[in-house]
């Protein structure tokens, strides 16, 4: 009888896990051909993006999304979005970058303590590397010549 249970409980426990959809909570991210931050990347997708989750390897997961699959690191989904409503009386409302930092526990006044705490910093050279794009070909250009592995 346990055993029966045990195996109803392990066909269940998959069902439940995938198939589900999940959101990106990052401003943008890469689906990938392989579960490694280094393989080929098969799609780009943007905060609140809805992903089909497939299976799980690791710390990542296999999902579907426009017609394309691949893996996600699981960092970047979250079962639903991070929303942030108008207070009353506002006047502006949060941008997609300030959601996404918010759902990661990050917002302007906990940049500000911690400017506080280190006034020897420079935030500037932080928005300057914020600004920096590598494309995925020169990535991967780097990753061979470099000889590097996952």
């Amino acid at each position: 009888m346990r055993k029966t249970v045990f195996i109803m409980l392990l066909l269940f426990i998959p069902a439940v896990v995938y198939g589900e959809t999940m959101q990106v909570i990052t401003k943008e991210n890469a689906i990938r051909a392989d579960c490694n931050f280094f393989s080929a990347v098969r799609a780009m997708v943007k905060y609140a993006d809805a992903l089909e989750v497939v299976s799980t390897k690791g710390d990542w997961y296999m999902v579907k999304f426009g017609g394309k699959s691949g893996c996600i690191h699981k960092s970047a989904l979250n079962k639903t979005a991070v929303q942030l409503a108008k207070t009353q009386g506002g006047s502006h409302a949060a941008s997609n970058e300030e959601v996404s930092l918010a759902g990661k526990g990050f917002n302007p006044q906990v940049e500000d303590a911690y400017k506080k705490k280190h006034p020897d910093l420079d935030f500037n050279l932080v928005t300057k590397v914020e600004g920096f794009s590598v494309p995925a070909e020169k990535v991967a250009m780097f990753i061979k010549a470099g000889g590097l592995t996952e």
